[in-house]
């Protein structure tokens, strides 16, 4: 991190701890320049970066100012008690919505993977053609799973400097974090096996409950601090759980963060109850402040997490390259990788590992965290504009989603065909859930550049939420 983003980084804490409230002054460039022995030039970078973030705003002859940060929007609440499902069919209607991102002229608030603009990264696309022109016949069987040699030390590394002991060889490479999910969730389960997940839950696990044949238990998620642990323990003292599936930073569609508290007490109850957590943590790396925030996988004493990622949401979209850290399924899950889709693409497993080897990536992710945040913030200034002011937002601290509630009685599928008529995709709070409590919910993904095309986006999204609240 450069000194000035240290320094915007310290000032934004203060804001955060009230030391500075909205509308007061900011030191003067010229004190802060005496206060941190910085030179003028970082000390006004910092201002800007703070100012281009929204913390701070710039008043001409006057100074800088903490701004106000959208305090008008209320609370976004957990979801309401249990919901039980003995069978889970929900897959046509995701696919619907997904199909719709994909059309060029459709505005894609509604889909799940981030801007890619945001990954132009000329290293990775050289390491990939280095690699197409050495490509060796013999690495084909090599990269079997569970996958390229250097990756899985490059991964395992990036464990180890976050404290947290994870060996090369239980590490398994697969064709995006779907894949590690869903393998992990067969390794562990029988088809009526009944398996715990959150409310509002990732679509993705839904799918895989309905494909698996299983059933699933829907506890309630708090939209700041994750699944509700009281009501978790009340389920396990009743049901035979299998499986937990969560996750565990920026849940999707949420954008909650567990904190520590939160994990540690999750770790205990699912291995007093003999449960597997399969923790879906492809959001990890997008945290906003200077600190990552442990997996749950670091406060995992017995090696039962099954921790799974990729580098999809962070570097390379395109590539489908994610893994999992499977310690003792390690084996099963190779297994049915091999009977399913044999392995991740070769070649891309040893472009990211040559790009990883290189150094860089961190450089990368600390840009990408900022744009995000920037652009996250950008939209709320636009909801606010544009939405009526008794909408809810929950505001995530990283990620690129935001999950917006009205009272019960909205109906947010049809605020989805109204702006997909007009060309705008959203996400409607169905797509979350097997029962109908989330028709009042929608989410937006915000890390779209900013510019007269989002900006109209927003108004068609206003202009159908009012028309839905006045009929």
């Amino acid at each position: 991190m450069t000194r000035y983003e240290q320094l915007a980084a310290q000032i934004r804490q203060q804001i955060e701890d009230n030391i500075w409230q909205p509308g007061d002054r900011l030191p003067s460039l010229r004190d802060t320049v005496k206060q941190s022995r910085l030179s003028l030039m970082t000390v006004l970078q910092s201002y800007q970066l703070l100012e281009s973030q929204g913390w701070i705003t710039a008043r001409p002859q006057s100074g800088y100012y903490v701004a106000h940060r959208n305090t008008r929007f209320g609370q976004v609440t957990a979801s309401k008690g249990l919901h039980m499902s003995e069978t889970v069919e929900i897959s046509t209607s995701i696919f619907n919505v997904l199909q719709a991102c994909k059309d060029p002229d459709i505005i894609p608030f509604g889909s799940a993977f981030p801007d890619p603009s945001l990954f132009i990264q000329p290293k990775l696309s050289s390491a990939l053609a280095s690699t197409a022109r050495h490509f060796a016949p013999q690495s084909s069987v090599i990269n079997l799973p569970p996958g390229n040699e250097k990756l899985r030390r490059n991964i395992a590394q990036r464990y180890a400097l976050q404290g947290i002991h994870v060996s090369p060889d239980d590490i398994v490479i697969t064709a995006g974090a779907m894949e590690s999910l869903s393998f992990s969730l067969q390794a562990v389960t029988e088809p009526g096996d009944w398996v715990v997940i959150e409310s509002p839950a990732f679509y993705g696990s839904l799918q895989a409950i309905e494909r698996l044949r299983l059933k699933a238990i829907a506890i309630k998620t708090d939209p700041v601090t994750g699944i509700c642990l009281d009501e978790l323990e009340k389920v396990v003292e009743h049901y035979d759980i299998k499986a937990c599936w969560l996750m565990s930073h920026c849940q999707n569609p949420l954008g909650g963060t567990m904190p520590d508290e939160n994990k540690i007490r999750l770790v205990d109850i699912l291995i007093r109850n003999q449960i597997t957590l399969i923790e879906d943590d492809v959001y990890g790396e997008l945290y906003n402040g200077q600190k990552a925030p442990m997996p749950i996988k670091g406060f995992d004493k017995s090696n039962s997490v099954l921790h799974c990622a990729s580098f999809s949401k962070c570097l390379a979209p395109g590539f489908r390259v994610g893994w999992v850290a499977a310690g003792k399924h390690a084996t099963k899950i190779q297994q049915l990788q091999m009977m399913s889709t044999v392995s991740a693409s070769m070649p891309t497993q040893q472009a990211i590992a040559d790009y990883l080897s290189q150094g860089g990536y961190d450089t990368h992710l600390r840009r990408l965290r900022l744009l995000l945040e920037q652009r996250r913030y950008r939209m709320l200034q636009a909801i606010q504009m544009h939405l009526p002011n008794d909408v809810k937002v929950n505001i995530p601290a990283g990620g690129y989603f935001l999950w917006l509630e009205f009272e019960p009685e909205f109906d947010a599928n049809k605020l989805y065909h109204f702006a997909l008529e007009r060309g705008v995709s959203i996400a409607p709070g169905s797509m979350f859930s097997t029962s109908a409590q989330f028709n009042h919910a929608f989410r937006l993904n915000s890390s779209f550049q900013w510019n007269s095309r989002t900006e109209k986006g927003m108004e068609i999204i206003g202009e159908g939420c009012r028309k839905l609240r006045n009929k």
